[in-house]
């Protein structure tokens, strides 16, 4: 299986043009920061509390033995 690849001429112009970042500062962003500030991820929705219920029914914690020993 192979690694996506990134498109570094893409990114740096948007990052370098569109945002106006000098390159010192584009390089020093990390992929989640830069990612933040393009605004790529604005469509995905925070998780709800039916979807925490989901998961907590999913992955139950283990229970607490309660007893003093």
């Amino acid at each position: 299986m192979r690694a996506a690849r990134f498109d570094w001429p893409a990114l740096m112009q948007a990052g370098m043009r569109g945002l106006g970042l000098r390159p010192a500062e584009f390089w020093a962003l990390t992929p989640a920061e830069l990612e933040l500030m393009l605004g790529t991820r604005a469509g995905i929705a925070p998780l709800r509390r039916g979807g925490l219920e989901a998961l907590m029914a999913d992955f139950p914690d283990a229970p607490k033995d309660t007893k003093d020993e």
